[in-house]
């Protein structure tokens, strides 16, 4: 059965953008091709230690339906599927961009563990 469409009613603008970015993930997805422009799936599913496959299927879907991510399927065997931003998806990382400065400052003030990434930087979201 399909989910119904995101669309409110909201109570705030708050409310409509949790509603698109809520999941621990999307935030995740974001900040990724943020930084790496374009990802393949099996490159976003590495650089997100502990989503599973389906997780992150649903994930880039909704951010598909949502207008926030862009999905690049290239005619080729085997299937050749690239992920980016769009506008949208951009805008909000950018709006994103404060709550991840407050996150990093709370991880230093109370010296909390941050994960290192397949390219061995820890991340900075």
């Amino acid at each position: 059965m399909a989910k119904a469409p995101r669309n409110g009613p909201y109570m705030c603008g708050i409310d409509a953008a949790l509603d698109v970015v809520s999941g621990k993930w999307k935030g995740l997805v974001l900040w990724e091709l943020h930084t790496h422009g374009v990802r393949r799936f099996a490159e976003l599913r590495r650089a997100l230690p502990g989503v599973s496959e389906k997780m992150l299927t649903q994930h880039l879907r909704q951010m598909e339906e949502d207008g926030l991510v862009h999905r690049r399927v290239y005619a080729e065997v085997p299937p050749k599927v690239e992920y980016s931003l769009t506008e949208a998806g951009a805008a909000l990382n950018e709006a994103l961009q404060p709550l991840g400065e407050w996150g990093r400052e709370r991880i230093s003030r109370d010296g909390l563990a941050v994960v290192v990434t397949d390219t061995g930087a820890a991340a900075h979201a």
